[in-house]
């Protein structure tokens, strides 16, 4: 701002013309940054936009992960609409920098409904999640397949560790999907043989544990966090958009189901 003009002949530079009506005349209306022409808001290009709502969650700016996690998902509910998203791009002190993308238009169903069930989990991380997911499907498909995986991952630990169960770090993820599933009593065999459409249900279940499998083989053969060459050009945006449909239903059917066995 000591970089720019001010717009009152008493000052010299923006800095103390900004603070003289903000701060001490309170003079000006309280969305003055957008109409104002020094920094081209409203009429300049869609990079700068973003770059000025990334930083007003920069954490140098708001040191509140909480409340920037909270500003980041308003801002991308309001972004959606134009096909953009804040996405996290790295850590400072452990607290997220955002960037500026444009993501598409199309947001699938299972990830929104995604966000809806699993706000009530560990809010932060699992917002990261599903908000990574939605902007790399189309720009990072590795990126959002290991994001799929990771989702369903925290999703079953939590309902774990609710229920009191105990696990290994080094569970796979197939083998925590069967132990949150045995847990939430969805097992094939825990279905008795004469209840209506049963052998309907086995196969349901049995097509849910398949579709984890599938997700954990996605990850492996395309994800992240597996060292594979960064010329690896097999991946699209249809692999991405099948593991993250496939991660955001189970984990959806697995909360849901958690929710319903505890208010019971």
């Amino acid at each position: 701002m000591e970089a720019m003009p001010s717009t009152d002949s008493r000052f010299k530079d923006a800095k103390d013309d900004i603070w003289q009506h903000t701060v001490n005349n309170d003079d000006w209306e309280a969305d003055w940054v957008f109409s104002d022409s020094r920094f081209n808001l409203m009429r300049g290009d869609d990079e700068t936009f973003l770059r000025f709502l990334c930083e007003s969650i920069h954490p140098v700016v708001r040191s509140d992960v909480t409340e920037c996690e909270r500003l980041c998902q308003l801002y991308n509910n309001c972004l959606k609409n134009d096909g953009f998203q804040l996405v996290e791009k790295a850590r400072i002190s452990g607290k997220p920098i955002f960037v500026g993308r444009y993501v598409g238009v199309h947001i699938s169903p299972g990830i929104r409904a995604a966000r809806e069930t699993l706000s009530g989990t560990d809010v932060t991380y699992v917002s990261q999640q599903i908000t990574r997911m939605e902007a790399a499907v189309n720009q990072d498909p590795e990126l959002a397949i290991g994001t799929a995986k990771e989702l369903v991952e925290t999703c079953c630990k939590s309902i774990l560790t609710e229920a009191g169960v105990t696990f290994s770090k080094g569970d796979d993820l197939p083998k925590l999907v069967k132990s949150t599933v045995t847990v939430l009593q969805l097992t094939p065999d825990d279905i008795p043989e004469q209840a209506k459409a049963a052998e309907t249900i086995k196969r349901l279940l049995s097509n849910l544990a398949s579709i984890t499998q599938g997700v954990a083989e996605l990850r492996n053969h395309y994800g992240t966090g597996h060292g594979k060459v960064g010329a690896n050009k097999g991946l699209q945006p249809r692999h991405a958009k099948l593991a993250v449909g496939a991660a955001s239903t189970l984990s959806v059917f697995l909360a849901e189901t958690h929710k319903v066995r505890g208010s019971k």
